[in-house]
């Protein structure tokens, strides 16, 4: 039997939702960009395509648990790392905005480049102390360095759970 008569619609349905997985898990290691949310999205299409069913659903509502965790954990985790590190707590929420503008602006880097250069002035301006303001900024970037690991095993864990649903 030809190799061909085993590619079925639902076997490249499964190929392509796994592909821009991945794609969504290999944007996390970029900060800022939503691959959690790819990854979410892509299992939301795969199940109004597929079908969900009772294990889909219950999946998928893990999924979307894992997703809204993940997606607020990098900003606490960059915010509070920061604060550790003397910076002021209206100093880090300006930063956060900054780094949504900065996204925009420059996509990628952008993001992280404005935060890390806002907060840096923001807390040099309020402490007059060039060194703690770099200390609250360094505290910032290991937050985000935090982050990105903690989202990158959150998004391996959905990639698992839709595997879990796609294959059973």
């Amino acid at each position: 039997m030809p190799y061909w008569e085993y590619v079925t619609p639902e076997l490249i349905g499964k190929a392509v939702s796994l592909t821009f997985m991945l794609f969504g898990l290999a944007v996390l290691l970029i900060p800022i960009l939503p691959g959690l949310v790819i990854i979410w999205a892509v299992a939301l299409g795969y199940g109004i395509f597929a079908g969900f069913g009772t294990l889909g659903w219950i999946m998928f509502a893990i999924m979307t648990v894992l997703m809204v965790g993940g997606s607020f954990a990098d900003n606490v985790l960059m915010g509070t790392s920061a604060h550790k590190e003397g910076a002021s707590w209206w100093a880090i929420l300006l930063a956060l905005v900054a780094a949504v503008a900065g996204n925009f602006a420059l996509p990628i880097i952008g993001g992280v480049l404005a935060a890390l250069l806002t907060l840096f002035l923001l807390e040099w301006a309020r402490l007059k102390d060039a060194k703690k303001a770099f200390a609250s900024m360094r505290g910032m970037l290991v937050g985000c360095g935090w982050a990105v690991a903690i989202r990158f095993i959150i998004g391996m864990v959905m990639i698992g759970l839709w595997m879990i649903w796609a294959w059973t």
